[in-house]
């Protein structure tokens, strides 16, 4: 996740790709430039949620228990420069890493340009506004616990399915007479 000044995100916002597009529209992950790269993250927070695999099939599963370093309230990191000496497993997303990172969120930013694919109408790069992600129950925010002080013998009791689905995705209404 990205913490960047408000002059970085507009540079990015207003920067066009080959036809005058929006620069996530006209070009590759490896192709941004720094500020676009971190304009991209959309403030949601789900990539710093825990996740457990496991050993045996590989699956993936996630749980609300955040990062010590996610700030719970903007959904972003309290530390961002520092946060590897912080959090020796934080993960620096990369072009080449992205696409092989199953557990991102079907919203992220990341995946959906890899994809090629649009970004949501609450992306605050759309939107012109950050807390759209907020406003549209795509963040974490107050859908978490912190980590600090939970065992890992623990975790379990805190597996969460919401960070891995994309609300919006259309769902079939039920007891509905259409």
């Amino acid at each position: 996740m990205a913490e960047r000044s408000t002059n970085q995100a507009d540079e990015a916002a207003h920067g066009a790709s080959r036809a005058g597009e929006p620069f996530w529209k006209g070009r590759r992950l490896d192709e941004l430039n720094p500020a676009e790269w971190e304009a991209l993250c959309d403030g949601c927070g789900r990539c710093c949620l825990n996740k457990l695999e496991d050993w045996d099939t590989g699956e993936i599963v996630w749980t609300s228990l955040a990062c010590t370093l996610l700030d719970g309230e903007s959904c972003r990191c309290s530390d961002y420069d520092n946060r590897f000496a912080t959090v020796p497993d934080c993960l620096q997303l990369t072009a080449e890493l992205v696409p092989t990172l199953s557990w991102l969120p079907p919203t992220c930013a990341y995946r959906l340009v890899a994809e090629g694919r649009d970004l949501y109408w609450w992306h605050p790069l759309v939107s012109g506004d950050p807390e759209t992600v907020h406003a549209a129950g795509i963040s974490v925010r107050g859908q978490t616990f912190p980590e600090d002080g939970i065992p890992l013998e623990d975790y379990e009791n805190f597996l969460a399915d919401w960070p891995g689905e994309n609300p919006m995705d259309e769902k079939v209404r039920v007891g509905f007479i259409e």
